[in-house]
C-alpha cells in the first residue's frame, strides 16, 4: 500500500486526538484480524470528504448501519487534486480527518495516496464495500478487486442535492466581484 508512512506519522503526531486514525498498514492488519476474530462485519468506504455536508453524514451513517465496523479511506491532498483538479482540496487532509473523526458512525480512518483505494481494499478485505448513488457497480473501478476478494458492493442512494462541487460554486457566486 502506498500511503506515505512518514507523512502519516507526522499527521499522527500533529493530531494525537484523532484516535480513529490508523497510521500504518501493519496496524490496520492487526485491527482487521481482531475484528474478524470477533466475527464483526467490516464495511469499507472511501472518498475525498473535502467539505463535509449532510449528504456525507447521512451516507456514512447508512454505511455504518450495514455492518459492525466502518473503515473510511480518505484521499490524500495529492489524490484529491488528481481527481478533482488543482483548486482542490479546499480543506487539508489533516482538517478532513479531524472533522470525520468526530462522526460516531466512523470507527477507523486511513488516508491513501492513490486515486482509488484498491490497495487498501486488499488489506481490509471488507465484507461490504459501499459507495454513493453517483456510482454504479459497472462504473466503479474497485468492482473487480472487491468481487475477487469475495466482498459485495452496496450502492447507497444519492442524498438530496448535496455536493461539495455545488457548495463551492455557491460560495464562488457569493464572492464579491472586486
Amino acid at each position: 500500500m502506498s500511503f506515505n508512512a512518514k507523512n502519516l506519522l507526522k499527521l499522527r503526531e500533529s493530531y494525537p486526538e484523532i484516535t480513529k486514525l490508523v497510521s500504518d498498514g501493519s496496524t490496520l492488519t492487526e485491527i482487521i484480524q481482531q475484528q474478524r476474530q470477533l466475527k464483526q462485519q467490516i464495511v469499507f468506504t472511501n472518498g475525498c470528504f473535502d467539505i463535509l455536508h449532510p449528504g456525507h453524514v447521512i451516507y456514512l451513517s447508512q454505511a455504518k448501519a450495514l455492518g459492525d465496523i466502518l473503515i473510511v479511506g480518505v484521499n490524500s491532498d495529492a489524490s484529491v487534486q488528481q481527481l478533482k483538479g488543482s483548486q482542490r482540496p479546499i480543506n487539508s487532509l489533516r482538517d478532513r480527518l479531524q472533522v470525520l473523526a468526530a462522526l460516531a458512525s466512523i470507527d477507523y480512518l486511513i488516508p491513501f495516496e492513490e486515486s482509488t483505494p484498491s490497495e487498501l481494499l486488499k488489506i481490509v478485505r471488507p465484507q461490504i464495500y459501499v459507495k454513493g448513488g453517483d456510482y454504479t457497480r459497472e462504473t466503479l473501478p474497485e468492482t473487480p478487486v472487491v468481487e475477487k476478494l469475495g466482498g459485495i458492493i452496496k450502492i447507497l442512494p444519492f442524498v438530496g442535492s448535496n455536493s461539495t462541487t455545488k457548495i463551492i460554486a455557491k460560495i464562488r457566486n457569493l464572492e464579491s466581484p472586486n
